[in-house]
């Protein structure tokens, strides 16, 4: 907090003088310039000033502004936005014309700005728009987790461990995947991640455009279509695409400092960015933006538990009821180190991370009807997060990571197991376990953290010309590249296969992508009914994964993160083709019909035609709006879902990895899996749009997505232990030459469908103040798996199952069953403050580690007797804004000010589970609750998250400060 306070003073500082001025009033009607009809909801503001109005259902407006301003900005989705003199506005009253733009993506929104409209009442597919000023109002220092707490059919999560994943962290619209929502910048396709989610969280086995490169400073507003738009964009974009229009035209320089903290005082941050540029003749503009933002981290221990530790099947000790004196002495030497690390010096905890960000966005006149347009951004990103502590008592480092002395004290069991190099216990000719006498060279050792740092490089890049011929032709054409490279180093390990002979730091390589896009636009308004518009695309994509070195991926692998052998990299490429048709005609004033046809021809697996049918209906009074669309997509499998190829890593006592094949590996082909293709989809949606007058606007709309040969990462297939317990698993596993493998397959079809609610009152009264209230919901009403998962012949006959409780709750319940974001805000003259009450829904998950206990003899299987459940949690943001001067504006935001962490609990979901539920114990074997639970949270190191994720972040309140200053 004192960073806070020091900050404000220095504003105060910094601010010599307030200029207070008298306030006038102007009022006009803004309309459409070729219909000369009112323009409705468009924004008018002051130039300069996030405050504003919107125009009501006949387009007019009202605004006080102070007497010496001169220009004011009127704006609407689908408009250019203009300029406007008022210098010598007639009787305060003016007319503003609005030149309709090129056809703009039509979204839905979640927050309001004040006194903007936030829904679109009139358009036949839900639509919404926000600003920048509503992401800054969150707290939140990246687009990604602003978007968290603004759109409810949005999420994303941090996962305990975080690895990878802390350069991107998985997001998805309407529990969709990311892989399923398609990114633009300024209506061009932005590239996508090299990074495939490969934990057991939620996102599995996609990936995505990485938000979190995108400054929210350069934002001038975001608009998210929560439908399916194949048929107008291609590939990705199945639950809906995501539209960032950037800043364009100039109107001051902006400076932004932040700086934040955690109520716990840990997580310092701070953020510099500014923004920069110049107004062109003829409505041209160059708009920039460079920043540099670092994190720290955030830690959340808990004390880690001595009975989960020591359990019998972990590899510290080997009988259940620990009645051997060795044991007992092992359990003793755990329990000293446990009592002086209660922790067991793990750190639950986020990344650090370091960030800059450069982008420039402008537009340049050549002519009257020509247009050159170009966007260029380049994001630089250093993480480093903590893997789980390697404890004494369970990993030794070989002298490599700690010095010892000679009368230390020595944390290793009193007796070692002898095992193999896979950590399997071996025994002498008798079958009895074999003892090694305690090593000196443990003496004072305490362990090793294993530390994960990443490096990212994310660019795009679009250069275009627009063209309008006086016929009202439009052309656009533009090219776009973009690319994402992330490279890897894990220290402060060891590999265990190496021993003493093991390197201490290890490069285990990374994976690269870019794209080469051409776009080509022509469209007009052929008459005032009927609108044409056709274009095509060229896509190139090349995807890499990178090569480790040798150590990092010999034998067992660096320990924490096995690296990408040589034998794994790979680079793969495509291109694809795609050409499209859009119809619009507005056959009255009320309806509205739109038709849009798409076909694309992929290199790898073929060709699809997709097509999209919309319709809108105005009733009569023009307050109430119904609309509906039907269409049907297509995903393309990535690159790197066809040619991932790596061994995944799991701690314990022992190592256990993983294979994960590449669809054109041998192994695959044994497995008779096929190559991948196409996800097919259909969507509908229908909804309504109310506008009883200028303040109220209601939008509910219905979807329903259907996906076929969804695209799933397997579960592992493992080789039994000895040929007797499935002879043939055994035999199918001895002919693949593995002991166990996962892959990419074209497994399962899904419905979804649920309701999305967005509803705001504007300008309410109260006394001298006035009040803004928004709501904006999500519900899913079911997401559910149809019919069973195809499973290739050779596996089904061995009787395994590749997609499990596990990856169907990952896939169809690790989301909010439902969120809700209720809120508003409080203006007077200069302070305005905000409240977002942000309501998580229930999630559900069926995490693989319940089967840790599991005892196939007895036919016990817990993965169908319990679930973990996260309860509904509400999380409480307050920012307060004071506009200190007639260039700074200071900004206190407190998020999650009641300090709501994930709260989870076991669900019953079968009679044995209830049973367990009420006593405590599974009558069968006499496993506990508080075992299962051990199991889930790694020993309660995560008690909060479990090992696999939750609805939100785990670190309670934080605190974030910021002073604008424009100039």
């Amino acid at each position: 907090m004192r960073t806070i306070f020091l900050l404000i003073s220095a504003i105060l500082l910094f601010t010599v003088h307030d200029v207070i001025c008298q306030n006038r009033t102007i009022s006009g009607i803004v309309i459409d310039k070729r219909e000369s009809s009112p323009i409705s909801g468009a924004k008018v503001a002051l130039e300069g000033s996030d405050e504003g109005v919107a125009t009501d259902l006949e387009g007019k407006f009202s605004l006080s502004i102070p007497s010496r301003a001169t220009t004011l900005v009127a704006s609407l989705v689908g408009y250019l936005t203009r300029k406007v003199n008022i210098s010598n506005a007639k009787r305060g009253y003016i007319t503003i014309a609005l030149v309709a733009s090129k056809n703009e993506l039509e979204v839905v929104m979640v927050s309001t700005d004040r006194g903007v409209q936030r829904t679109f009442i009139n358009t036949p597919l839900p639509i919404d728009n926000f600003t920048v000023k509503d992401l800054q109002s969150t707290g939140q220092l990246t687009f990604d987790a602003a978007l968290q707490y603004r759109v409810p059919s949005f999420n994303s999560v941090m996962t305990p461990v975080n690895e990878a994943t802390s350069l991107l962290n998985p997001y998805e619209l309407r529990n969709m995947g990311p892989s399923r929502t398609l990114i633009l910048i300024n209506g061009k396709r932005k590239n996508l991640s090299s990074l495939v989610y490969t934990r057991p969280s939620p996102g599995r086995g996609e990936t995505g455009a990485d938000l979190s490169a995108i400054p929210m400073d350069a934002i001038k507003r975001v608009e998210i279509l929560r439908d399916g738009a194949s048929a107008q964009y291609g590939s990705d974009a199945i639950a809906g695409v995501m539209n960032i229009i950037l800043k364009d035209n100039f109107d001051a320089h902006s400076l932004r400092l932040t700086t934040g903290i955690s109520k716990k005082g840990d997580g310092f941050n701070y953020g510099i960015n500014y923004n920069g540029g110049v107004n062109l003749p003829k409505n041209g503009f160059i708009n920039y933006h460079v920043s540099l933002n670092k994190e720290g981290r955030m830690v959340r221990n808990a004390r880690v538990s001595l009975e989960g530790e020591t359990y019998y099947n972990n590899g510290l000790v080997y009988d259940k009821n620990h009645n051997d004196t060795v044991q007992q002495q092992v359990i003793s030497r755990v329990a000293d180190f446990l009592k002086k690390y209660p922790d067991a010096k793990n750190q639950n905890s986020s990344a650090d991370n370091t960030t800059a960000r450069f982008l420039i966005n402008m537009g340049i006149p050549l002519r009257d009807n020509i247009q050159l347009y170009s966007n260029m951004a380049f994001v630089y990103r250093k993480s480093l997060s903590l893997a789980s502590y390697r404890v004494p008592y369970w990993k030794q480092d070989y002298g490599l990571l700690h010095t010892p002395t000679p009368y230390g004290i020595n944390h290793l069991p009193v007796f070692r197991f002898k095992t193999d190099v896979n950590g399997n216990l071996l025994r002498d000719p008798m079958g009895k376990r074999i003892f090694i006498d305690q090593d000196p060279l443990y003496n004072d050792y305490l362990g090793y953290q294993p530390t994960f740092e990443g490096v990212l490089n994310d660019y795009n890049a679009t250069v275009g010309i627009l063209i309008t011929l006086k016929n009202g032709w439009k052309q656009d054409i533009s090219f776009t590249i973009g690319g994402n490279k992330m490279l890897f180093t894990v220290n402060n390990t060891v590999n265990h296969s190496l021993g003493k002979n093991s390197p201490i730091s290890f490069k285990p390589g990374g994976f690269s992508f870019r794209h080469i896009v051409g776009n080509v636009d022509i469209s007009k308004q052929l008459s005032k009914k009927i609108f044409l518009g056709f274009g095509s695309e060229f896509r190139t994509e090349t995807w890499q994964e990178i090569a480790g070195d040798t150590a990092s991926y010999y034998g067992e692998g660096a320990d924490s993160f096995p690296g990408f052998s040589s034998n794994s990299a790979v680079v793969a490429s495509r291109y694809n083709i795609g050409a499209y048709l859009d119809l619009g005609f507005d056959i009255s004033k009320s309806i509205y019909l739109g038709i849009t046809g798409r076909t694309e021809h992929y290199r790898d697996f073929g060709s699809a035609s997709v097509g999209k049918f919309s319709a809108r209906y105005i009733l009569p009074n023009e307050k109430l709006v119904i609309r509906a669309s039907l269409s049907n997509g297509f995903r393309a499998p990535t690159l790197a879902q066809q040619y991932l190829s790596l061994n995944q890593s799991s701690y314990g006592n022992t190592n256990t990895a993983v294979k994960l094949a590449n669809s054109s590996s041998s192994e695959l082909a044994i497995l008779q899996i096929p190559k991948l293709k196409a996800e097919k989809s259909i969507n509908l949606t229908g909804g309504i749009g109310f506008y009883p007058n200028p303040n109220i606007t209601l939008t509910l709309d219905y979807y329903y997505i259907d996906i076929k040969d969804r695209i799933v990462y397997s579960h592992d297939v493992n080789k039994p232990l000895n040929r007797d317990s499935n002879p043939e698993l055994y035999d199918l596993m001895d002919k693949v030459g593995l002991p166990n493998i996962s892959f990419f397959i074209n497994g399962v079809h899904t419905k979804t469908s649920g309701v999305d609610l967005v509803a705001s009152y504007r300008n309410i009264t109260v006394g001298s103040q006035v009040l803004n209230l928004n709501v904006a919901g999500n519900f899913t009403i079911y997401n559910k798996l149809i019919g069973v998962p195809k499973v290739p012949e050779p596996i089904k006959n061995a009787g395994v199952k590749i997609f499990t409780a596990t990856e169907e709750a990952l896939m169809l319940t690790s989301r909010p069953k439902f969120k809700f974001i209720v809120g508003g805000d409080l203006v007077f003259r200069k302070w305005s403050l905000n409240l977002n009450n942000t309501i998580f829904g229930p999630t559900f998950y069926s995490n693989k580690n319940l089967a840790d206990y599991d005892d196939a003899s007895k036919g016990i299987s817990r993965l169908n007797d319990l679930q973990v459940t996260f309860s509904t949690r509400v999380l409480t943001d307050i920012a307060l804004s004071i506009k200190i001067s007639s260039h700074a504006t200071v900004s206190l935001t407190a998020s999650n000010i009641f300090n709501a962490v994930p709260k989870w609990k076991f669900k019953a979901i079968s009679p044995q589970g209830e049973a367990m539920l009420k006593a405590g114990t599974d009558g069968r074997d006499g496993t506990s609750l508080k075992q299962l639970s051990n199991a889930l949270t790694f020993n309660n190191r995560y008690p909060n998250t479990t090992y696999d994720a939750s609805q939100f972040s785990q670190f309670g309140t934080t605190y974030l400060a910021q002073l604008i200053y424009k100039f």
